[in-house]
């Protein structure tokens, strides 16, 4: 199993104080008995006078490594594929990438990045660390 992001207990104590139930921890999508995906969370959240349910998928990423376009080529490719896994298993379940708001502020807008977000239709979740709580919603 993979190791957890160091952030990704504070991904989740932010989720929950916004309204959302962990479903997974992690949320594994089944290919074949030796091909699993593992995004880091599932949640659903009930929305609307409807009760509507609301499900997402949660990849964490930190971008502590000495390269943040290293780590966004990881990111993006991860994200890419976890998306396309989740369209043949999970369809009503949206993929968002959470980053720390120190991470988005410094990278996430440069122009490079910005870009890809557009063409690759990137949602992301932008934390505050400390608070563990969700500051941005990004689709």
């Amino acid at each position: 199993m993979s190791a957890k992001d160091i952030y990704h207990d504070t991904v989740r104590i932010a989720l929950e104080k916004d309204g959302w139930t962990v479903t997974a921890d992690p949320l594994v999508l089944t290919f074949t008995p030796k091909r699993q995906l593992k995004i880091d969370l599932g949640a659903d959240r009930l929305i609307g006078a409807e009760r509507e349910r609301q499900r997402i998928a949660v990849e964490v990423k930190t971008f502590l490594a000495p390269s943040n376009i290293s780590e966004f080529h990881t990111a993006l490719g991860q994200f890419l594929n976890y998306r396309l896994a989740l369209k043949v298993k999970q369809p009503d379940r949206q993929l968002f990438l959470a980053i720390p708001r120190e991470v988005y502020q410094s990278f996430f807008t440069e122009e490079f990045t910005q870009l890809s977000i557009t063409e690759y239709h990137l949602k992301l979740i932008i934390f505050h660390v400390e608070k563990q709580e969700i500051l941005q919603w990004i689709s």
